[in-house]
């Protein structure tokens, strides 16, 4: 059947393809929520998927020459759509949820077109290929006899299906403003619903372990913010405050262990209510029982003991990493000594959030894990993140030379070739952006980097000696691939549009993701982490 198959090809004419009837029988193979991908695979393995959609077969054995890309188009675009199958089909809790959000869209099974046309333009080139789909997909669609909003969706999509990773991988989830200025992108409902969907797929669909629950955690986030701004618009702002209200009464009706009621209230007044939107009670209830005791610390020591910090950790299985709440007296330099102490301690940091209470109390939460993935289980990683952190806090102590020596280290464990580093700078070039954002009127720096022990402290220092404060901060690694973002203020916490500053600060964090090289028979850095 399959040769006779193979030796029909040639029956399938543009005739054939322009058909009213074999439109619908192919849009009726796309609505088998849950059975697409056996079908299309065939089809493409045979030869009839490229001869029906002849802008899909310009995708076939088209290696991407892309840091993630692992698959070629054709077979992405396929294992993208397997994905979609198995959310259509797996009782799993993630597949459950987005499942449900499928549902809520006029046609949940429009998301396969789409993922089936959404790299369809790497054809003329990976470079703009989102733009280049839009192009392609509009005859298609026509030819297709796809309906005019469905028609608006599918190039909608395509053309922005980068856009959603993009802004939780560099922004901050937990600012309002996030959720304003994605939402003012996307503009409908129905149009957010499928690019969150098809964000997942493509994720998916590009390499197995691109994906993971922290991700998950942030992309759901985003999508769950922006979906109430355009459900509610400018409701949004009382429907958290009334939230926040509501937080705020069900810790007063609680008994905290050594807790007033006094100190709960004015936990609340002190913090922004962008605070109160994302953290829960058991969350806000830590941080009161933390700065009580940093608070009572003052009295227990002299002046220099009180400045030592108040640490917790917690484990979260679900997502495999340790939540790490470090409460201190807030205090230039902060971030990048912490940032230091992590990676002393032989931990990478996988994101963080900075915030400060107006009596300049400094609540900071990290993420992080142990060098090879998962929860910190080395309680003498622990006790060395301790030390460390009073030593750099209360002694001034400079970290670098404990960092370096923990890179010598971890030589023997996580090694890099020459070759690796060429391929770096080959098809991953380092990159330092620092600009001023005017719909979140947030000051930026994004930076793409080789990967090494000690990149975050130095990266964080040079901030701080160029007169910044780090408000916030999304570390990301990829295959030995940093990828960072933070939010900057001036010292006096005010943003800055100094351009000869921000020059400045950009020159010197290029120094430093990309030095000049080494001489020769200088070895290379280690690659092991933050």
């Amino acid at each position: 059947m399959q040769t006779l198959i193979r030796e029909s090809l040639p029956l399938i004419t543009e005739q054939v393809t322009d058909s009213p009837d074999a439109n619908t029988s192919f849009k009726s193979i796309l609505s088998e929520a849950g059975a697409v991908y056996p079908t299309l695979e065939l089809m493409h393995e045979l030869g009839v998927l490229g001869r029906y959609i002849p802008e899909f077969d310009a995708l076939t054995c088209l290696v991407q020459h892309e840091f993630y890309h692992r698959y070629t188009a054709d077979i992405h675009t396929l294992h993208a759509i397997r994905e979609l199958d198995r959310i259509f089909a797996v009782a799993e809790p993630m597949c459950t949820k987005y499942r449900e959000v499928l549902h809520e869209t006029p046609d949940p099974t429009l998301l396969y077109l789409i993922l089936l046309l959404h790299d369809i333009g790497k054809a003329k080139g990976i470079k703009g290929h989102a733009e280049f789909g839009v192009e392609i997909a509009m005859p298609l669609l026509k030819r297709l006899q796809i309906d005019p909003a469905s028609s608006e969706i599918v190039t909608f999509i395509i053309k922005n299906h980068l856009i959603m990773a993009r802004f939780w991988q560099r922004r901050d989830v937990d600012d309002p403003n996030t959720a304003i200025a994605f939402a003012e992108q996307v503009d409908s409902a129905d149009k957010l619903r499928y690019l969150y969907v098809h964000t997942f797929c493509d994720a998916r669909g590009t390499s197995a372990g691109l994906w993971n629950s922290y991700k998950d955690t942030l992309h759901s986030s985003l999508f769950r913010t922006t979906l109430e701004r355009l459900v509610h618009g400018e409701a949004t702002e009382s429907r958290n405050s009334e939230r926040t209200q509501m937080k705020h009464q069900e810790l007063i009706s609680k008994t905290i262990p050594g807790i007033s009621q006094d100190e709960i209230t004015a936990h609340f007044n002190l913090l922004p209510e962008r605070y109160f939107i994302h953290a829960d009670a058991s969350e806000i209830s830590l941080h009161i029982q933390m700065v009580n005791k940093l608070l009572h610390s003052i009295t227990a020591a002299d002046s220099v003991g009180s400045l030592k910090p108040i640490i917790d950790w917690k484990d979260d299985l679900n997502r495999s990493l340790t939540v790490v709440n470090v409460v201190t007296w807030d205090r230039a330099g902060l971030f990048y000594k912490l940032a230091g102490a992590f990676s002393v301690a032989g931990l990478n940091i996988l994101g963080a959030k900075v915030i400060s209470r107006t009596d300049h109390i400094a609540i900071d939460t990290f993420h992080v894990v142990e060098p090879n993935r998962g929860v910190v289980q080395s309680q003498a990683a622990m006790e060395t993140f301790a030390k460390t952190v009073e030593q750099a806090l209360v002694a001034n102590k400079d970290l670098y030379p404990d960092i370096m020596a923990q890179a010598t280290k971890y030589s023997g464990r996580y090694t890099t070739t020459q070759s690796a580093g060429e391929t770096l700078h080959g098809s991953f070039p380092p990159i330092v952006e620092v600009y001023h954002e005017l719909s979140m009127q947030r000051t930026i720096v994004e930076i793409q980097a080789h990967d090494q022990i000690g990149l975050l402290y130095l990266v964080a220092k040079a901030i701080y000696d160029h007169g910044f404060d780090i408000t916030f901060a999304r570390i990301g690694t990829e295959r030995g691939i940093a990828i960072d973002t933070f939010y900057i203020e001036n010292v006096n916490h005010e943003t800055s549009e100094d351009t000869g500053r921000l020059h400045a600060l950009r020159d010197a964090l290029k120094a430093i993701v990309a030095p000049a090289p080494a001489p020769t028979g200088t070895a290379p850095a280690v690659a092991a982490g933050k």
